[in-house]
């Protein structure tokens, strides 16, 4: 039952796609190009990171990122030159300028938009007076026809 349970949770595990000859022999290099792979998209499977791709160019995407951290690049500038080379669409997550920023707003201001509206609305179908006369007392016929309908 364990083998069975640990097979289980090993199917689970997402399977990296990256060969043993791309893996850089430093490790702290190594560890650098994961953590960027994890930030890039394939534009083939576009659900998946560089690292879980099969496709080749995610494999070519990899050996890039690893050839620019052993060019000596920090991080960012390996996220650059892979936008600069691919464009954004390789990020998982585009960064909040220029058109993408319209893209960041458009939910938050149509939310807002949306509540704005919902509220003019409730309000507009309050009576108008409503909140300024109070209600009459019903008259004694009033009362005593209320009265017969509450005894049936």
């Amino acid at each position: 039952m364990k083998r069975l349970l640990l097979i289980l949770i090993l199917a689970a595990t997402p399977l990296l796609a990256v060969q043993p000859d791309e893996i850089l022999s430093d490790p702290a290099l190594e560890a650098r190009a994961r953590e960027i792979s994890k930030e890039l998209r394939c534009p083939v499977c576009q659900g998946e990171t560089i690292d879980e791709s099969n496709a080749p160019i995610s494999r070519d995407l990899r050996l890039y990122v690893r050839e620019r951290l052993v060019a000596g690049d920090s991080d960012a500038q390996v996220l650059d030159a892979v936008t600069d080379r691919f464009g954004e669409f390789v990020l998982f997550e585009p960064r909040a300028t220029g058109g993408n920023l319209v893209l960041y707003l458009a939910g938050p201001v149509v939310a807002l938009l949306a509540a704005l509206l919902g509220w003019r609305f409730l309000l507009s179908r309050r009576p108008a007076n409503a909140a300024t006369e109070p209600e009459a007392p019903l008259s004694p016929e009033e009362q005593a026809r209320l009265n017969e309908i509450m005894r049936r």
